[in-house]
């Protein structure tokens, strides 16, 4: 970041703070949506595709998060030559239309159609197809040049205060966590499931008009680069290692996301309740990520990351493993984890931002993103699988192989965070 000293960050006043006002409007429906994914996919679970199994559902929303991030790869490069109207117009267009053709996917329930009879066959082959065209494929890539663009603006415009910046924005993945899974609890009941997905689709166009209105660049557009990967950033060794953890955090977090719903309705805390574990997830990952930017800026951002993915380690395996049916324990993990897990959205480009050149900061993140894809891709299928053999093994439904493979994955991210760390400053105590 001494790179960028130069640069004349305004580093707040209206027009800079405006920039993260449209960041968040951008980050509502782009990670408020992967923050939803856990009650979709026990909502599908139970519904249209109640015939497939958790693993092959799971396929749905690691496509989604895989575009998502996979994007990035060509959106940050493209954001650093063309600018951001290119970009965010469009993105915005998709993701609601993605919505939209999910909502038509989502219009039959096939909870009451025999599994052996042909015509059910058909009709969940057509539904499967359309939620994986509409919502993962279309709705991902939409995603990624909605929300790669809004992060990157805020770099335009802080330095010192960045991580402070970007964890305001951040706190509308939150919200949005918060409101899409309320409504999918409450509204399928009067209006049907179709219409709660339509209902959210007309509130991310509105989020997305807003974001298009506030979101500003500030510094020249860099030449177009030929390729998709830095290889001289790649043999940089702190950038490698940031990458590595980032991407082992990102897949890590995945898991609870999609499957806490589920084992709390494995658990007997009933759907409701169930649903809503999500948006008490998002609702303390909205303080967390707030706080995170806060203690980042004054105490360092790789600090604050090495902290927070070691809390997150210990508290799947000390609260989550054991909690089984408690529900005080359930709701105690829901609520620590929210807050500390959800700075790995808020902090990890902040991270990235911090040995990068602010012109370079597009494609560097991109790139990072690249390999996040990668395990985004597999993490929910890997997760699934090992639930389905556990599950199997024991006769009822049992996350415990889940879970510890998740505590590890937040151990082994911790690891990679210190090295990196003291590859670029070294080992002792100091602020980085």
């Amino acid at each position: 970041m001494e790179q960028d000293s130069d640069l004349g960050f305004p580093d707040g006043g209206w027009r800079a703070w405006s920039v993260v006002l449209g960041s968040w409007c951008a980050m509502v429906p782009s990670f408020g949506l992967m923050n939803t994914i856990g009650v979709f996919e026990a909502w599908l679970a139970d519904h249209q595709l109640r015939h497939y199994s958790r693993a092959s559902i799971g396929w749905i929303f690691s496509l989604y998060t895989f575009f998502l991030y996979f994007g990035s790869v060509q959106v940050g490069p493209l954001f650093d030559a063309h600018g951001l109207a290119p970009l965010l117009i469009p993105g915005c267009v998709g993701l609601v239309a993605s919505l939209m053709i999910f909502s038509v996917a989502g219009g039959t329930s096939l909870s009451n159609i025999s599994a052996d009879s042909a015509k059910a066959h058909i009709s969940t082959r057509i539904e499967y197809y359309q939620f994986m065209l509409g919502f993962s494929i279309l709705g991902g890539i939409s995603s990624s040049m909605v929300f790669t663009p809004s992060v990157a603006c805020i770099a335009h415009w802080f330095l010192r205060r960045r991580a402070l910046a970007t964890g305001i924005a951040a706190t509308a993945g939150g919200i949005g966590g918060i409101l899409f899974p309320v409504l999918i609890s409450v509204l399928p009941d009067n209006l049907g499931f179709p219409w709660a997905i339509r209902i959210i689709g007309f509130l991310s166009a509105a989020f997305c008009f807003l974001s298009v209105v506030l979101l500003r660049t500030r510094l020249p557009l860099t030449s177009a680069q030929k390729g998709i990967v830095d290889m001289k950033a790649l043999k940089e060794l702190r950038f490698s290692l940031l990458t590595a953890a980032i991407v082992l955090i990102d897949f890590a977090l995945l898991i609870p996301l999609t499957y806490l719903p589920s084992y709390a309705q494995s658990s007997g805390l009933g759907d409701s309740l169930a649903y809503n574990l999500s948006s008490i997830l998002n609702a303390a990952s909205i303080i967390g990520r707030v706080v995170a930017g806060y203690f980042a800026d004054r105490f360092g951002r790789f600090n604050v990351m090495i902290v927070t993915t070691l809390i997150c380690s210990v508290l799947t395996f000390a609260l989550w493993l054991p909690a089984q049916s408690d529900q005080a324990a359930i709701l105690a993990f829901t609520v620590l984890f929210g807050f500390w897990g959800g700075t790995a959205i808020s902090l990890s480009p902040v991270c990235v931002a911090q040995i990068s050149k602010t012109q370079d900061f597009g494609k560097r993140y991109g790139m990072t993103y690249f390999f996040v894809s990668i395990g985004a891709l597999v993490a929910i299928p890997i997760a699934g699988e090992l639930l389905k053999v556990q599950t199997s093994t024991m006769g009822h439904d049992d996350y415990a192989s889940l879970i510890i493979f998740c505590g590890l994955v937040y151990s082994c991210a911790c690891v990679f965070f210190i090295l990196s760390r003291g590859v670029s400053v070294g080992w002792g105590l100091r602020v980085f």
